[in-house]
């Protein structure tokens, strides 16, 4: 596993290998006003306290959710069902544009059960698959910024895809965290308008 990285006071992301995927996926740590939050947690890192939450972007990033011992485990309703099947109860389904705690808020995607999370107080998306990072598989790029592929949001299009995402050019972005690749630390508007393209 590699070194935690703090992004931001109270923001905090680190990598560990998946070996499913063959190399290291991306979590996040957010201390928010309502407890520690974790976002697509995998391995946490030895020592770390237990969450009060853990929010799953999208039903493949149940990872270590179900192992935590969160009292709530927030999850898009539309991918609560699949979840359950891999061992992940979710305590706390959400739909569009709800709020979380820390007041954090998540947007729809087009791909099914996918939801980004708008976290307002460092001006970052965090992304689960829609939206992966230089480095990452498939078809590795040193674009900072692009589209998972056209058949992982099938039967949904590309341009869907694009489409449900222009509502965070609205808002101001300066860092984009990906679960693969790694993250847009700076300009991320910019990346994230070039990626939608």
């Amino acid at each position: 596993m590699a070194a935690i990285q703090e992004i931001a006071p109270r923001l905090r992301r680190w990598t560990s290998r998946h070996d499913e995927w063959e190399e290291e996926v991306g979590s996040l740590a957010v201390d928010t006003d309502d407890g520690l939050l974790l976002i697509d947690p995998i391995d946490p890192p030895r020592g770390a306290r237990r969450p009060e939450h853990v929010v799953v972007t999208v039903f493949f990033h149940g990872r270590s959710a179900g192992h935590l011992g969160a009292k709530h485990v927030w999850a898009p309703a539309r991918s609560a069902r699949r979840l359950r099947n891999r061992g992940v109860v979710v305590t706390d389904p959400f739909e569009h544009e709800e709020e979380l705690p820390g007041g954090i808020r998540a947007f729809d995607t087009a791909r099914d059960g996918e939801a980004v999370l708008w976290l307002p107080r460092f001006k970052a998306v965090a992304a689960g698959d829609v939206l992966l990072g230089a480095g990452a598989k498939p078809r590795a790029t040193a674009e900072p910024l692009r589209l998972c592929p056209q058949r992982w949001v099938a039967p949904a299009s590309a341009e869907q895809l694009r489409d449900s995402l222009r509502p965070l050019l609205d808002l101001p972005v300066q860092r984009v965290l990906v679960s693969h690749g790694k993250p847009v630390l700076r300009a991320g508007k910019r990346a994230l308008a070039a990626a939608l393209a």
